[in-house]
């Protein structure tokens, strides 16, 4: 790099790149690194950018991998930047910009070489670059771990340098360097349980900054602070050693933050517009890596931790010393943040983890009383499922299941009534309660899983969510009502379906035995349990709301021929005692009112039947009550599932599909 090198094409020849690579030790405190650090082409912005970059690096970085143990001359440059980095606060309240900018150069550097070091390498190997002892000119275990001061001064950087306009580019860069320092796992197709990360960020001298850097991280996806405009600071032009200093907004930091702005090699996001801020985006990536790695063997994760137990600014009560890594911050402000990200992946990922992990959040979530601004942005993405890869349509539900596990939840979203829900496409809603549209959209699911994914999954969770709020469902819109009979008729034929195709294939094994049969018995079996289901969900709504639910009771009525051939199945006999009474209760009444019966009228002769019926009549059930349970190993999937979003976003462009094992999991 250096100040003669102002195009990708001219790396190559390079002589302070030469320099930096080569056979000959370079001082940390030769001026040479002033030289180096006065480089002006823009960071790439794109993969094709990046493909570019390090073709024309590959020689300089072959040559430093190979000298680097008898030079030393990565941990040189590492200590060049740790001193810069000593001076930054002061910087920054100073505003000198030629100082934030070579620090930042020089982190961008580091980074890029840690990429490249660890692509190549063991994590064994990777120490020993940085444990060279330049006046033995050998490695020494009991020198001070250079690598483990990196990572201290990164977290420092990231929680104690001001966000300003001239720190902007600086404190991306710093989380980036973090994550490429996490990737590691990149090159593993197991799950890591023991690494360097490990290391250095659950013990020893990085400890301390956990909680102040999920804090921090926390905050900055909050606020989603913009980048600050290109051209915004303007270095004049000034001649050091031959080398010009260029302004940010010709020089490299407007290309900085720029390479995060689109996706990954081979991402669908590739294609996606411009973050709208890109600092928000890595803090929240850096955030899930941390959160999800492995615990040590004799610790737990100290950033989930912190994550599990942080509390509101309001909550004036002292923490329990049990509790580490303890820390407060504003829930509405984190609220108002998740209700509005909800399209990307990694925020409906975080708003999971917290639900799930953190009862300070569930219990003041549960309580807000607009509830519809975090549950219509999670029914808009199993709306669109055809366009959503398959894990954000699973932690969209699994976070559904988890607010219809509390009751409260469940009767309030009845009692919010919307009004012209644009994306739903199939019907105008000019006004339907939040309740039935979550019905609405988790039947769709259901729906679309049958005749396109067929997993069984999938299949589970949307049951139980609707199984959850059965016994809760108040004034069910008739659209409601009627997609519930709907999807009991299209279980219905499926059923009759696959039970003709057994039938049918047991015969034709009668004539001949050579021919393997399907296993439709299985088929059968689970179709059977999803029936069964869909019955006990609205026996539920019966037994405990029948009231609250005439279009219910007209849905049924108007397709009672339907439940005729389950009434004597052994495998439902007894759930369908009470849907098999309310049909023959309110048929009675309909025939005593007449023929030629209008809507209106109908109704009027159900709502007056509900409170004639005898409610000693119909049998109780066990409630039903279904809770979302972590698989036993969950780093299994959330892991690959975390490296994914990584890979296929802002931080993708740091590596190509050639770089790493096939870890990341399939996107579609």
């Amino acid at each position: 790099m250096g100040s003669n090198s102002s195009r990708i094409g001219d790396l190559p020849k390079n002589e302070y790149l030469k320099k930096l690579s080569g056979t000959e030790s370079v001082s940390e405190n030769d001026p040479f690194w002033n030289q180096l650090l006065s480089f002006s082409f823009p960071a790439p912005t794109s993969s094709t950018d990046l493909k570019l970059l390090e073709e024309a690096t590959i020689s300089v970085c072959r040559s430093l991998v190979e000298n680097n143990p008898r030079t030393g001359n990565l941990g040189a440059l590492i200590k060049v930047f740790l001193s810069r980095t000593k001076e930054l606060k002061l910087s920054a309240e100073c505003r000198n910009h030629i100082f934030i900018w070579q620090t930042n150069n020089a982190l961008f550097i580091i980074c890029y070489l840690l990429k490249v070091f660890i692509c190549e390498m063991s994590e064994e190997e990777l120490q020993l670059h940085f444990t060279y002892e330049e006046k033995s000119g050998s490695y020494s275990s009991d020198s001070e771990d250079l690598l483990e001061e990196l990572v201290c001064c990164l977290m420092q950087l990231i929680t104690d340098i001001p966000l300003i306009d001239i720190t902007y580019e600086i404190s991306v860069e710093a989380i980036s360097t973090m994550i490429v320092f996490l990737s590691c796992q990149l090159y593993h197709k197991e799950v890591l349980r023991q690494s360097i990360s490990h290391k250095y960020l659950m013990r020893g001298r990085c400890l301390p900054y956990t909680s102040k850097l999920v804090k921090t991280l926390l905050y900055n996806f909050i606020r989603q602070e913009k980048p600050p405009p290109p051209g915004a600071h303007v270095f004049s032009q000034q001649s050091d050693g031959g080398g010009l200093l260029y302004g940010l907004a010709s020089g490299v930091a407007s290309g900085l933050w720029t390479v995060f702005t689109l996706g990954g090699v081979g991402s669908k996001a590739a294609s996606a517009p411009a973050l709208a801020s890109p600092l928000a985006n890595q803090s929240l990536l850096l955030l899930l890596v941390l959160a999800n790695l492995t615990d040590a063997a004799d610790a737990p994760n100290p950033y989930r931790q912190a994550i599990m137990s942080f509390k509101n600014t309001q909550d004036n009560s002292p923490f329990p010393s049990s509790i580490p890594h303890a820390f407060q911050i504003n829930f509405n402000s984190l609220y108002t943040t998740l209700c509005e990200q909800q399209t990307s992946d990694q925020a409906t990922l975080l708003l999971y983890t917290l639900l799930h992990q953190n009862s300070n959040i569930r219990t003041y979530m549960l309580a807000r009383t607009d509830m519809e601004n975090l549950v219509l942005p999670i029914l808009e993405i199993l709306y669109h499922v055809e366009e959503r890869n398959s894990h954000h349509v699973y932690m969209a539900l699994i976070i559904l299941l988890i607010l219809t596990e509390d009751d409260g939840f469940n009767r309030s979203i009845h009692e919010v009534i919307l009004k012209n829900i644009t994306w739903y496409s199939e019907r105008v809603l000019t006004e339907i309660s939040l309740g039935s549209l979550l019905i609405l959209v988790v039947i769709r699911t259901i729906q679309y899983n049958m005749t396109r994914t067929r997993d069984k999954y999938l299949h589970t969770n949307c049951l139980a969510a609707l199984a959850n709020m059965s016994a809760q469902f108040r004034s069910l819109h008739q659209y409601a009502a009627q997609r519930i009979i709907s999807l009991f008729s299209l279980l219905s034929k499926k059923h009759n379906k696959v039970l003709e195709q057994a039938t049918q294939s047991l015969r034709g094994s009668l004539s001949s035995n050579d021919v393997p049969l399907p296993d439709y018995a299985q088929d059968l079996n689970v179709i059977e349990e999803v029936i069964r289901m869909m019955l006990e969900i609205i026996n539920s709504c019966l037994t405990t709301s029948l009231h609250h639910n005439p279009n219910l009771v007209y849905a049924l009525l108007y397709k009672r021929d339907l439940f005729e051939q389950f009434r004597t199945h052994p495998s439902f006999q007894d759930i369908m005692q009470n849907i098999d009474l309310v049909i023959t209760f309110f048929s009675t009444r309909l025939l005593q009112a007449g023929a030629e019966l209008s809507v209106e009228r109908v109704l009027e002769i159900i709502k007056q039947g509900i409170v004639a019926l005898p409610k000693d009549r119909l049998k109780k059930f066990p409630e039903l009550k279904f809770k979302y349970v972590e698989e036993e190993q969950p780093e299994e999937f959330f892991i690959p599932y975390v490296w994914s979003l990584v890979y296929g976003s802002a931080a993708g462009l740091y590596w190509s599909p050639q770089d790493i094992q096939l870890f990341t999991m399939d996107s579609d």
